[in-house]
């Protein structure tokens, strides 16, 4: 009975009276099936030797288990000694007679493995040696890995290793609809376990892993990269009709680029670009833009300009990512027109790439040829040459005439003579023999003269030496050369004389003109005239503006290129005068009558001004030529590039100093109803005394003659204000917005305004209310006043006087814009604060007029100042050149002294307090 007390069948023996027992029981033969490891697993039971009387010596508690290897199933007789023996087999529980009676069942299991490889199959045998041993069961099997399935790859059932230790590698098979990402493999482990999986299966493009399978992704959604884990939905624009579907098909009207990933959305070609405008300058036209309207739901926009004719894009035609590109080498008074495309990477190859530009047609204007090359000399005689040359390759119009310099090579540039012909030719004549010279020839057309050539140098024959025969030929060559010198003599006496005379006479006309020049600035002053009011410009140019002669200008190098000609300084000597460094401005040669005219007009403005922060004319030339315009030299340049090269090495005193003699000068113009229209820090001039000047007048000419053009080409539009760029209403209050900018630009060392932004891009911000952020280390004041100038109601900007009068309780009160906000910090003030009154030491309290003037070394005329009421340093930074000749100070040398001196003065001595100043106290 089994411990259900259910009827079993078992084999068993109890044969313990006798010694030496050996009792044998075989089972049939068992196939291997491909096993390389059986187990067996028996269960039995075992009486204990203890409870049977009378066996001692003859009763045991073990048997023996072992196994025959065989590949026929039916040896009916084996030999005993052919069986190998596996194990002896031991019982953990034995039964006695109590157990018997009470009916307890004491059933063991053991179970033993053996390596079976060599043959088909095999027979287990079990021997009894002397126990009472009863066999319930024997079950004989093998381990194996079961059929699974790891990283979308099938493992099938595999038999367990010949050892207990060992590894049998398995590969896997991909499953429907995947393929290999790395060769799929597992171990199977001698216990039946599989162990360390390496690689594995990916599903198809268009299915995607669900449940260790691959199934095809839904209508609308698709699978396009491996790497991606499961299907998507379609991106925007674009469709899947079938199950499966690895890309989605972009909706009509929209496309995808070769490059594009199938994950990215079908996009169209970008719109035309806005806003085209150009600039013309001569043969050269600058061409900007804004981006399109649309981009088509793409970032990779690009843009093609396309013109007829041979002309040259910089920085290239296509695949220009700035909007913005320039033309040059075009042809004068030839009309173009200039397309740009957008494109984008759908734009090639579509239908809807066409009609997705902008163009602009616009006519180029005079200009001068390009230079002559190729120049040739032949026929070189010992006092002449013939010079041949080829038309410029760029004439730009119809050639009217060559010119021809030429000059020593040892005299450089300072002496040269000029020839003018109509061919491509020229005879010089007129050389020394035996010296090297240089020639340069350049074009000119209607719109002017072109560049000079590149010098040709050549040196002349030698002169023979003259034959000298007997004594009297010897005699009369003496005399002859002896008269001649003679002769030579009295013409250079008669010579000196008249030049003598004339010079006085001109000297006498000079101070004439000059005395009703100064009759004629009287009856102008306080009110500015506009000189394209007179028909003849030539009277407003003497009317405002004095004549010089040109014998007394020495120029000693040129320092830059004007709209007109060279730029050069040099040095003025008028008789009775110290000689001065001036500015000289020349009229390039073969001039029209129209650009003398535009020359001379800035030389009519300037003129009318009288004002220590207004650069100031000397005269005019124009009686030989060149026509030239002298202005006093001014030897720091303009004050944005000053400013760059000393960046941060000024206190913001002195920058304020600098701040409040531009809006002087400019309250100035305002008071004479003079609208500079162009002010910025590159328009003015900055001496040796850090006395800031403003210059260049010439703006107000071109918007005057052609406004429609300047709005389009000429106006600076990151220093003009709103209703100047949209209306061309240029008032003293547009002059004030401009001021605002320069104070942004003193204020940031000469930072160009609105950095990077395209001129279109400031337009836009400045409509939205976007205005510029304080530089660096500007006080708050300051800062509040350019907001103030940055008014968009022109109405609410401040006045040059108020502007003045802010920045000069701020030089002479620097402490009192300071308040404590809290802890030991200090920080600047509202400026609105300064306009009110404030207590503490007044400046003058602790420097006086007299002070200021000993100081430069003017104190002659102290009590002249004091009687005609300048008592005070104020008072002196208001004085004119005019104010000093009414009150007796005439020396032109003292007053540009005291013009030029006391403002700096005045400025370190207020840095002096400044640095006395504890550091908590220092303005920030």
């Amino acid at each position: 009975m089994d411990e259900k007390n259910v009827p079993i069948r078992t084999y068993q023996v109890c044969n313990v009276m006798e010694p030496s027992q050996s009792n044998w029981l075989r089972t049939d033969w068992i196939p291997r099936s491909g096993a390389q490891r059986i187990y067996v697993e028996i269960k039995f039971t075992l009486r204990d030797c203890n409870s049977l009387p009378g066996v001692t010596g003859t009763c045991k508690e073990t048997f023996n288990l072992y196994y025959y290897e065989s590949n026929n199933d039916r040896e009916h007789y084996i030999r005993e000694s052919n069986f190998l023996k596996i194990d002896t087999v031991a019982a953990d529980e034995s039964f006695t007679q109590v157990d018997i009676g009470d009916r307890i069942m004491k059933l063991n299991t053991e179970v033993r493995d053996v390596k079976v490889t060599t043959r088909k199959g095999f027979y287990l045998a079990f021997q009894d040696v002397g126990a009472c041993i009863a066999l319930v069961s024997v079950r004989v099997f093998y381990k194996t890995c079961p059929l699974t399935v790891r990283n979308l790859a099938t493992f099938p059932d595999t038999n367990t290793g010949a050892d207990t230790s060992s590894l049998v590698e398995v590969r896997g098979s991909c499953v429907n609809q995947s393929e290999e990402r790395e060769e799929p493999k597992m171990y199977c482990g001698a216990d039946g376990e599989w162990l360390v999986p390496i690689g594995g299966c990916v599903c198809n493009l268009g299915y995607e892993e669900k449940s260790g399978a691959c199934q095809a992704c839904k209508v609308g959604f698709n699978r396009a990269v491996s790497t991606d884990g499961a299907c998507s939905k379609c991106p925007p624009h674009s469709h899947s009709e079938k199950e499966g579907a690895t890309v989605c098909d972009c909706n009509q009207g929209y496309y995808r680029s070769e490059s594009d990933p199938a994950s990215m959305p079908c996009t169209q070609p970008p719109s035309a670009p806005q806003q085209l405008i150009s600039e013309v300058n001569e043969t050269s036209v600058v061409l900007e833009w804004s981006a399109p309207l649309k981009l088509g739901g793409r970032s990779d926009i690009s843009y093609k300009a396309g013109s007829l004719g041979d002309v040259l894009f910089s920085p290239q035609q296509s695949g220009l990512r700035a909007t913005r590109v320039c033309v040059s080498e075009l042809q004068a008074h030839t009309r173009y027109t200039f397309t740009i495309l957008a494109r984008n990477g759908v734009s090639q190859g579509h239908s809807a790439g066409a009609g997705q530009s902008v163009s602009v047609t616009l006519t180029t204007n005079q200009a001068a040829p390009s230079p002559v090359t190729s120049i040739q000399a032949g026929d070189v005689t010992r006092h002449g040459v013939s010079l041949a040359w080829q038309q410029p390759d760029r004439p730009n119009g119809v050639i009217l005439e060559y010119e021809v310099k030429y000059y020593e090579k040892d005299q450089k540039e300072s002496s040269y003579r000029i020839m003018k012909t109509a061919s491509r030719s020229a005879d010089i004549t007129g050389l020394s023999p035996l010296t090297v010279y240089l020639f340069q020839v350049r074009a000119r057309t209607a719109a002017g003269y072109g560049e000079f050539s590149g010098p040709l140098e050549f040196s002349t024959n030698s002169d023979p030496l003259p034959l000298i025969g007997d004594a009297a030929n010897s005699t009369l060559l003496l005399l002859s050369i002896s008269g001649g010198v003679i002769l030579l003599l009295i013409s250079a006496a008669v010579f000196i004389i008249s030049r003598r005379y004339k010079h006085a006479q001109t000297h006498m006309a000079s101070e004439t003109q000059a005395t009703a020049k100064t009759h004629t600035h009287t009856d102008h002053l306080g009110i500015y005239v506009d000189p394209f009011t007179y028909e003849d410009p030539d009277q407003a140019v003497h009317e405002f503006a004095k004549e010089i002669d040109a014998s007394n200008i020495h120029i000693e190098k040129v320092i830059g290129i004007g709209e007109f000609g060279e730029v050069c300084s040099g040095r003025l000597r008028l008789q009775g005068k110290r000689e001065i460094y001036v500015a000289i401005k020349s009229l390039k040669a073969a001039y029209s009558d129209k650009q003398r005219r535009d020359f001379l007009s800035e030389a009519s403005i300037m003129g009318q001004f009288d004002h220590p922060n207004i650069i100031r004319l000397e005269g005019v030339v124009t009686r030989c030529k060149p026509v030239m315009i002298i202005t006093e030299y001014m030897e720091n340049g303009s004050l944005d590039t000053f400013l760059r090269k000393h960046d941060g090495q000024f206190t913001v005193i002195q920058l304020v100093g600098m701040l409040r003699g531009i809006a002087s000068g400019m309250k100035y113009l305002s008071d004479m109803s003079y609208v500079h229209r162009d002010l910025a820090a590159r328009n003015i001039l900055v001496n040796s005394n850090l006395v800031c000047k403003v210059s260049d007048f010439g703006l107000s000419r071109v918007l005057q003659e052609d406004p429609e053009n300047a709005y389009t080409t000429r106006i600076p539009i990151r220093w003009t204000s709103p209703e100047a760029i949209a209306y061309r209403k240029f008032t003293p209050s547009s002059d004030t917005w401009s001021y605002g900018v320069v104070m942004w630009e003193v204020m940031s060392y000469g930072e160009r305004p609105y950095w990077d932004m395209s001129n279109q891009d400031v337009i836009k911000a400045i409509d939205e209310g976007y205005r510029l952020p304080p530089p660096m280390d500007c006080p708050v004041c300051l800062h509040q006043l350019m907001l103030d100038c940055w008014q968009t109601e022109r109405t609410h900007r401040p006045s040059f006087t108020q502007i003045l009068n802010m920045l000069d309780k701020l030089i002479r009160n620097p402490t009192t814009t300071l308040r404590r906000t809290g802890g030991d910090r200090y920080i600047a003030s509202s400026f609105n604060g300064l306009l009110e009154p404030v207590a503490g030491p007044e400046f003058v309290s602790v420097w006086s007029a007299e002070d200021c003037l000993q100081a430069i070394g003017m104190g002659m005329y102290r009590d002249t100042l004091t009687t005609a009421g300048y008592t005070s340093p104020d008072s002196l930074l208001t004085l004119t050149h005019q104010d000093m000749t009414s009150i007796g100070i005439i020396t032109p040398s003292h007053q540009d002294q005291i013009l030029a001196s006391v403002q700096q003065v005045l400025l370190s001595h207020m840095q002096q307090i400044q640095e006395q100043m504890p550091d908590s106290m220092v303005p920030v």
